[in-house]
């Protein structure tokens, strides 16, 4: 198996997203090589394809937000699900949250998030664990999520977790740039914005993208 830390190194270079200028972070310039080079992968070892290599309009849009009202979460214990490139997860500690943990079950998240962090000098924890598999950590204040509803069969999983963990108390922030299976009715808008991206990656290059939490 490759090594993730030196593939990643190999395949991206640092860059700050159009949206978060304050996070720097290892992306890929194009997507269709580096996603070329996963499938070929894939088929030998089971790696996914690159999701944490872009900055994606949902957490683009999320990190805005946990940047801008820090108050979310400071001093309070979060987790960034399905984390990809960790940008939620970093804005969330430069927010000074008390313990971050981002989670993601792609194993190459992890380096990623690794060396993301190492950029911006950050600390946050990392889990490939499949959190969905059980309820919530007891521990967890605040859970950010963004991009989750590409696919109908997760998105209906992911946001029935969501349901239970904000039924304990907890904090419940989405963001999401207008996905298919995103479910509009009972949620709360708490912000819109415009988050520049790529016609490689999206129908647009600027993505209206929203944020909204579990009420």
């Amino acid at each position: 198996m490759a090594d993730p830390r030196a593939f990643i190194l190999e395949h991206t270079r640092r860059q700050r997203p159009p949206h978060t200028p304050e996070l720097e972070l290892h992306l890929a310039d194009e997507v269709t090589p580096i996603w070329r080079l996963t499938e070929e992968a894939l088929a030998e070892i089971g790696l996914p394809p690159p999701f944490w290599a872009f900055a994606w309009a949902g957490g683009q849009a999320l990190a805005r937000y946990v940047l801008d009202h820090p108050e979310i979460v400071t001093g309070r214990a979060v987790i960034d699900f399905a984390s990809g490139s960790g940008i939620v997860a970093l804005a969330a500690a430069r927010a000074r949250a008390a313990r971050v943990l981002a989670a993601d079950i792609d194993p190459f998240c992890g380096a990623a998030l690794a060396l993301n962090a190492e950029a911006n000098g950050l600390v946050v924890d990392f889990t490939d664990a499949d959190l969905l598999d059980a309820p919530a950590p007891a521990w967890a204040e605040v859970i950010l999520a963004g991009d989750i509803c590409y696919e109908k069969p997760l998105a209906d999983r992911v946001m029935a977790w969501l349901g239970e963990v904000r039924s304990r108390g907890a904090t419940v922030l989405i963001g999401d740039p207008g996905r298919s299976y995103f479910p509009r009715t009972g949620l709360v808008k708490l912000a819109e914005y415009q988050v520049p991206t790529t016609r490689e990656l999206e129908d647009m290059e600027i993505k209206r993208t929203a944020v909204w939490a579990l009420p």
